[in-house]
């Protein structure tokens, strides 16, 4: 009966720690929609200081261009599509990005802190 134990608590223990790495490496990913012509959210809070990645899904039918000169990243993401982006580590403050293609609409920041 003991070792039936100890196998379930080492089991627990496997499953507790895998559980908790998946949450790290999901607190270090964010997504970024585009629908409508317009950033959903328009605002992303990360932490300073650490390398993130940004998912961003287009979800109009046309293509738009994520462009921000504070973070230096310029990409073209097709209608439906998705890309990721590495971002950081960034000093803690606020960096401006946009759609290129929509400018007056599709606007947005990514604030470190």
């Amino acid at each position: 009966m003991q070792q039936i134990i100890k196998k379930g608590s080492a089991a627990l223990l496997t499953i507790l720690t895998l559980a908790f790495s998946m949450q790290v490496v999901a607190a270090d990913e964010y997504l970024l929609v585009i629908k409508d012509h317009t950033f959903e959210p328009a605002e992303i809070k990360i932490p300073a200081g650490q390398k993130v990645k940004l998912t961003i899904h287009n979800q109009d039918s046309t293509p738009e261009e994520f462009h921000s000169d504070d973070l230096k990243r310029e990409k073209v993401i097709l209608g439906g599509k998705k890309v990721t982006l590495s971002i950081g580590p960034l000093k803690a403050g606020s960096y401006n990005f946009m759609g290129e293609f929509h400018e007056a609409t599709a606007k947005g920041r990514v604030i470190a802190e």
